[in-house]
């Protein structure tokens, strides 16, 4: 884990999707961070040591989903397939994400199960509840979005990138976010997407890797469509804020979307300039809790007020 120093910084940003503003100021305390999102290999781990059984391995709860073709209401989640090869084949996004029987974590498209190449790839296929329970496990638990973004940023504070206001600064890719116009397939008809191991790309100023592309990542906040208006005052800035309630603004025609939605971070490999600019720190996206995609993961974060007892030099350096 990294040692990431508390402060204050302007969370948000104005200048891509009206969820990211308004710009705010907000203080967080210091905090250790993953240095990497929580991989395949350390998800087994924890898997073998407690037997977990994740969400998506799991038959859905019909009464979540009435209505819903039975045939669907089976273990699975959703997964990203071969994308269009010209515009003129783009018609919506289920052209693309399939429900996929039998996809879970080992088995991020609901075929192949991992390889050892894929263990030092970030686990997918993981919703809320199975990033709490890797969390709990590990003696952690999961960012708030203020958190998340402050790490993100790595110091550079109001830069549009984890590295600075250059997408690809030299030529240099920074991070895994899909290469060419999403969603279609490159000239040679296939298209080159997925994650990649761990670290990568290169590490921002606190030492962190993939913050930006390989996996959306989960954070502990419900999401809300705006963030809070700024203070006027600066003995008001909030400090270590945490949305701990979700809305309920929900639309009773769709009762999947009851389900409440908690706040990704950070976009992923499918994240491309001409569809998602999304792979940047202000960036964010409501999930619902259950849901489990091959492009979401997550990593963790250690409070020192989570661990009365410990002191900062005291914590470890690996996973446990």
């Amino acid at each position: 884990m990294v040692w990431i120093e508390g402060g204050s910084f302007l969370m948000g940003s104005e200048d891509f999707y009206p969820e990211e503003g308004p710009v705010h100021r907000v203080k967080v305390d210091g905090f250790f961070m993953d240095a990497t999102p929580v991989t395949n290999r350390d998800f087994s781990r924890f898997v073998a040591d407690t037997g977990y059984m994740t969400v998506a391995e799991q038959a859905p709860d019909s009464s979540l989903y009435p209505g819903a073709n039975p045939a669907m209401l089976q273990p699975g989640s959703l997964v990203f397939r071969a994308a269009p090869k010209s515009v003129g084949e783009m018609r919506f996004w289920g052209d693309w994400w399939h429900y996929v029987a039998g996809a879970c974590w080992y088995r991020p498209d609901g075929i192949s199960p991992l390889t050892e190449e894929m263990m030092d790839h970030p686990v997918v296929q993981v919703c809320h509840a199975d990033a709490e329970a890797y969390a709990l496990w590990a003696g952690k638990v999961l960012p708030s979005e203020a958190e998340w973004e402050f790490a993100a940023r790595g110091g550079m504070e109001g830069a549009t990138f984890a590295w600075g206001e250059e997408f690809e600064p030299g030529g240099r890719k920074m991070a895994n976010v899909w290469d060419g116009n999403f969603p279609m397939a490159n000239p040679a008809g296939k298209a080159r997407f997925g994650t990649t191991p761990a670290a990568a790309f290169p590490a921002n100023g606190y030492g962190l890797s993939d913050m930006i592309g390989n996996v959306w990542e989960w954070t502990d906040d419900y999401w809300t469509d705006r963030h809070p208006d700024e203070v006027i005052k600066p003995c008001c800035i909030p400090i270590n804020p945490r949305i701990a309630t979700a809305e309920r603004s929900y639309d009773p025609l769709q009762p999947a979307i009851r389900i409440p939605r908690k706040v990704l971070k950070g976009g992923s490999h499918l994240c491309a300039p001409n569809y998602c600019r999304r792979y940047r720190p202000a960036a964010r996206h409501p999930e619902m809790i259950d849901s489990a995609t091959t492009h979401v993961g997550f990593r963790c974060v250690r409070r020192l007020t989570d661990r009365p007892h410990s002191e900062p030099h005291a914590v470890e350096s690996e996973r446990q």
